[in-house]
């Protein structure tokens, strides 16, 4: 049978970097994102590597959005190999604010974003996933969902959400031979618009501090490599092998774009 991954969230940046590196080993994609136009244009690009690419326009955002994926998954591959959930529960500025001022509406749409719609998918591709013995359920998500910080309320709750959940279903399932992985991500990941804006903030200032900064090929090589040595939960940059870290300012202009 085909292998197959159904990426939500694939953004310039991470998603698109995770669809090449599983292009690469021959993985057909299903790719999902908000936006037709800009995930048709990236399909397009991945005709040299010879798999099925199907895409899906859709807002996870949405209650009720999960059927859709669903169906049009179903349609492209049945019960995929792999799910790699990456969609963004945040807004293009995070969504970060004060606790003292955060209300409980945004924080209902960020359940819906980051727990909700998962769970609609892991509950309908999961009892596939475990008769046939074998199936990966991977998230990549911003280190807020480890550590509460000050003024960096709200998304963060829904991602710390998501890691329970998905602790506890991976020690319901690991031995039933579903891999569940979890990358936490602490830097600056070029090409996307955090990163832009990291780089115009330093512009501006004499005194930028130091944040790291990594490719989006190098987390995709990390998550590949996690499913092969059975690491469930990795942060970035703590687990890292080599620094890969410098101010911004020091960021050169081809690191802006996507390097995958």
């Amino acid at each position: 049978m085909p292998k197959s991954i159904a990426i939500l969230g694939t953004g310039p940046g991470l998603g698109q970097a995770v669809a090449r590196r599983y292009a690469q080993e021959g993985y057909d994609l299903v790719l999902v994102a908000r936006r037709a136009r800009p995930l048709d244009e990236f399909a397009a690009q991945l005709s040299d590597f010879h798999v099925s690419v199907s895409t899906i326009a859709a807002d996870l955002s949405q209650e009720g959005s999960s059927a859709q994926v669903i169906d049009e998954i179903r349609a492209a591959v049945g019960c995929p190999t792999v799910l790699y959930y990456a969609s963004n529960p945040g807004t293009p500025n995070a969504g970060f604010q004060p606790a003292t001022t955060l209300r409980a509406g945004p924080v209902r749409a960020y359940m819906q974003h980051a727990l909700y719609a998962l769970i609609d998918l892991v509950q309908e591709f999961l009892p596939e996933m475990t008769e046939r013995g074998e199936g990966q359920i991977l998230v990549a998500q911003g280190t807020a969902a480890l550590q509460g910080l000050p003024n960096m309320s709200g998304p963060g709750l829904a991602l710390a959400a998501q890691r329970n959940y998905l602790q506890s279903l991976e020690a319901e399932t690991d031995s039933r031979g579903i891999f569940i992985g979890r990358l936490y991500i602490g830097a600056a990941i070029t090409g996307t618009p955090f990163h832009t804006a990291m780089l115009a903030a330093a512009s501006d200032s004499t005194a930028a501090p130091e944040f790291p900064i990594v490719t989006p090929r190098r987390l995709a090589d990390q998550l590949w490599d996690m499913t092969i040595s059975n690491t469930h939960e990795i942060t970035y940059p703590d687990n890292r092998t080599s620094p890969e870290t410098k101010s911004p300012e020091a960021a050169t202009a081809t690191e802006v774009a996507p390097p995958c």
